[in-house]
């Protein structure tokens, strides 16, 4: 049982389902703008806002983004006052991306001006699944908290997912390109090639740990891969939807074999795949049921996923 004098801000959605993995969810006193899960975190204040507008065109966020980071200012603004009032004895940000949320500097900066407390920082960098495991064991480790059982079950959960595909031969082994934005176009990197390969896909364009690439036009009609995912970074199936509508009207999308076959999927990116947290583990099981349907079927279609 953990001390009621913990008191956790969670800047980032990954870390705050880490914490609710743990059973830390009721020494959660504050989250970010974009904490939204497990639903019971959703009536907790709110200590970041961001300084652009989400509701954009991809290509208008794409910019929006560029400029603030080149005028040196963070893309995410954490509201001190909040902060000062809800006297967090931990804060747990993210040093990855300073596009995903607020970075690790960012706190750092925020925490010198708090008055009444000196809360300690635990900053994740996940890049890999390894990565994510040793974020939930150092949380663990922060709080007290065992997290042999919760790793050993998401550990569990891709182990049957590799025994299912181990059997395939390379041709049964789709090519899969993961679209992580549409304006300019980007393929998704970090974890995302290490799931696609454990969900007995062939992950095209680039390397497991490395930052998303953009990907030239030419280069996705060249490689013409079996299957293309989308899962922009940030938005829900409804807004992802609109966003592959931006690709299918381009006027050689119809020459994609991925589009001839009618293998073209969108995903809920901001509650799966864009969040290296726990619930990866059902992002590698939407990628396995999207990929392999003769094989698995864990029901996430129409909520995790659906078919363009």
């Amino acid at each position: 049982m953990t001390d009621s004098s913990v008191r956790i801000v969670s800047l980032i959605p990954g870390g705050t389902e880490i914490l609710a993995a743990l059973g830390l969810v009721d020494n959660i006193v504050g989250r970010s703008h974009e904490c939204d899960y497990p639903p019971e975190i959703q009536n907790l204040p709110i200590c970041t806002q961001a300084r652009l507008n989400s509701n954009a065109s991809s290509s208008e966020i794409h910019n929006q983004v560029n400029d603030l980071l080149q005028s040196a200012l963070s893309i995410y603004q954490i509201k001190t006052d909040v902060l000062e009032q809800l006297q967090p004895t931990h804060i747990v940000t993210q040093d990855q991306c300073d596009v995903c949320a607020v970075s690790f500097h960012d706190v750092e900066k925020a925490v010198t001006t708090l008055v009444h407390s000196q809360p300690q920082i635990i900053s994740l960098q996940p890049n890999i699944l390894k990565d994510v495991w040793a974020d939930i064991e150092r949380v663990g480790n922060a709080f007290k908290v065992d997290s042999v059982k919760v790793i050993e079950n998401l550990e569990a959960r891709v182990r049957i997912c590799q025994q299912k595909v181990q059997g395939l031969s390379l041709n049964e082994l789709p090519t899969v390109a993961c679209i992580e934005w549409t304006d300019p176009l980007m393929v998704a990197a970090n974890w995302i090639p290490e799931l696609v390969n454990l969900a007995g896909g062939q992950s095209l364009f680039c390397v497991t740990g490395q930052p998303s690439p953009i990907l030239p036009w030419e280069t996705l009609l060249a490689s013409n891969p079996d299957a293309i995912v989308f899962m922009p970074c940030g938005f829900d199936l409804n807004r992802t939807r609109q966003e592959a509508q931006l690709l299918i009207q381009h006027s050689e999308w119809e020459k994609l074999h991925a589009a001839k076959s009618g293998r073209v999927y969108i995903t809920d990116g901001n509650a799966y795949f864009n969040r290296p947290g726990p619930r990866l583990v059902d992002s590698l099981e939407i990628l396995a049921e999207i990929l392999h349907p003769e094989i698995f079927e864990y029901g996430y279609k129409g909520t995790g996923w659906e078919d363009v």
